[in-house]
């Protein structure tokens, strides 16, 4: 599929509505770039849009990762013959989409759940119960600390404003229904929680219930941590699947563990053969793999969905990993994908099917929720933002990217192009970043004062910008067409004054495989992102992305 055609499949796919998407053709398959100093530069994606990475090889296999980029704690629900997951959105708002698949490989974006911003978004829970659709969201502001519940008749919505559950010191909730048809949550720690027939409720105090098994004390893990309980029924036992380790840290740190119970009320009993899964090596193509759940696959084959870090691509964020499982004959579940690293046999066979959306905007429709989100956003950021004529109108905010609420996406691919046409008003500055958090970015940015360099989470105009050669006109720039290259983690930056007709190699490339959680906290990804600062208002067009 070119650009062209992503945009026309754009224009009608209802995406600002939250609508399902059309069948569209799978783009051929083609191989990843090369590198000798890659162990796994040989491995083979099939492509999608834009040429990103998808798993789906076309041939019957996939090769993880099913959802490349940031796409951690993943909460899966099986309804029927369809199958929805979502993922912590943290500090993106819109947040929370869901996903829609028939075959856990290929997923399209249905809707986008969570619209009233209630802080920082951690591992929530996607279920149904009596004919409803529950997300139970742990969030985080500054000041306030708690777990929601949101729900709806139907999955693409409209889904219910916030309602607090007043459980501010534990987050991961896993919903579960006991032999006796009453509810709880789950939560971590080896904690939990009764809550009213409707859901919608605490009903009753937190009591502790599990205590998790633990590893060796020689092994090299971030810390502790037990978190993400995900309770399974399947015959007289229920399953709890917990993570322990930490999340990143060493890659050999984060780890699925389990336990059963013939009661939802215990004892538990750890599996004799903990953990079940586990990176052992940082040599593995994926690093701290943890946070799991299982579900029920098409042709009754079973599966489990967690997250990884990939190796040397921290920069990416966690992404979601699908491997095949198999339960023994005394009852317990064992991981049959090895490190993960080479295709696997799909769980159904449908044809070509699309995944993913396209990351090219023309900005003809409105696309935040599904593509687009502020970054930590106040309640009225939505505000700020206006379409016209294929162009994104966004007002300044703020002083520079680390307080003005960058509008970001999220990307899979080790290499990509992105590009866009900017111009500004006077008292604004705007520009085109790889975006971590408010202390960690890169990229270029004009106005009042010229060129604007961003690199480690700090601003140079020009004329300040160590060893930048001095050309092009002084004084402020209103319009460029802006070109930003992530080539394995080294970012080229480029400038036109022409449209793009011929481009300026700005003066400073940089290296951000350093821009990462373990270096700047907050669960994140280096992401693609606009920004406008200062005051007036700054104007998008024509944004493309391309996989390299």
């Amino acid at each position: 599929m070119d650009r062209r055609d992503s945009l026309k499949f754009l224009a009608g796919a209802g995406f600002a509505a939250g609508l399902g998407l059309p069948s569209l053709p799978l783009r051929a398959q083609g191989s990843r770039a090369s590198s000798s100093l890659d162990p796994y530069a040989e491995m083979r994606w099939g492509r999608g849009f834009e040429g990103q990475r998808r798993a789906d090889l076309g041939d019957g296999t996939f090769l993880n990762p099913v959802f490349a980029g940031d796409h951690p704690d993943p909460s899966i629900l099986k309804d029927g013959e369809d199958y929805y997951v979502t993922f912590s959105s943290f500090d993106a708002y819109p947040g929370l989409v869901i996903w829609h698949s028939r075959d856990l490989v290929n997923w399209r974006p249905v809707t986008a759940a969570l619209r009233t911003p209630i802080g920082s978004v951690w591992a929530p829970e996607l279920v149904k119960h009596d004919g409803r659709y529950f997300l139970y969201i742990p969030a985080r502001f500054p000041d306030k600390r708690s777990i929601y519940v949101i729900h709806a008749e139907r999955i693409e919505g409209p889904w219910s404003e916030p309602i607090d559950l007043d459980l501010p010191s534990h987050i991961d909730p896993g919903h579960a229904v006991g032999e006796d048809g009453e509810r709880y949550l789950f939560l971590s720690g080896g904690d939990r929680v009764k809550l009213s027939r409707d859901g919608l409720a605490t009903a009753g105090p937190v009591e502790h219930v599990y205590d998790p098994w633990r590893y060796p004390e020689n092994w090299v893990v971030e810390t502790f941590a037990p978190e993400g309980p995900k309770i399974l029924k399947r015959g007289d036992w229920f399953y709890m699947v917990t993570a322990v380790g930490g999340t990143a840290g060493p890659p050999t740190g984060h780890m699925v563990i389990m336990a059963r119970s013939r009661s939802i009320h215990g004892p538990w009993e750890s599996d004799p053969n903990n953990p079940i899964v586990r990176t052992r090596s940082e040599t593995e193509k994926w690093w701290s793999r943890g946070h799991a759940t299982i579900v029920e696959g098409p042709e009754e084959r079973w599966w489990m969905i967690y997250h990884g870090y990939e190796n040397g691509y921290w920069t990416l964020g966690r992404q979601a990993l699908l491997e095949p499982i198999e339960w023994t004959a005394d009852g317990w579940v064992r991981p049959l994908g090895g490190d993960l690293s080479r295709p696997l046999r799909k769980p159904r066979e449908l044809g070509a099917q699309p995944h993913g959306a396209p990351l090219s905007d023309d900005f003809s429709a409105n696309r935040f929720g599904i593509q687009w989100a502020f970054y930590d956003p106040a309640p009225d950021e939505m505000a700020r933002v206006r379409y016209g004529d294929r162009t994104l109108h966004l007002r300044g905010k703020g002083t520079s990217p680390s307080d003005c609420a960058p509008v970001t996406c999220i990307c899979g691919d080790q290499s990509y192009r992105i590009e866009a046409a900017v111009e500004v008003d006077p008292g604004a500055e705007a520009g085109l970043l790889l975006f971590y958090n408010r202390r960690l970015y890169a990229g270029l940015g004009f106005g009042d004062d010229g060129l604007v360099m961003h690199r480690y989470g700090l601003q140079w105009p020009r004329g300040a910008i160590p060893g930048q050669r001095q050309t092009g006109a002084a004084g402020p720039v209103r319009a460029l067409r802006l070109r930003l290259t992530n080539q394995r983690n080294i970012l080229t930056i480029h400038t036109s004054a022409d449209e793009g007709s011929s481009w300026q190699k700005f003066d400073v490339q940089m290296e951000v495989s350093g821009y990462h959680h373990n270096v700047a906290y907050d669960f994140l990804s280096l992401r693609p992102a606009l920004y406008a600062a200062g005051g007036g208002e700054a104007r998008f067009r024509d944004f493309t992305y391309t996989a390299l």
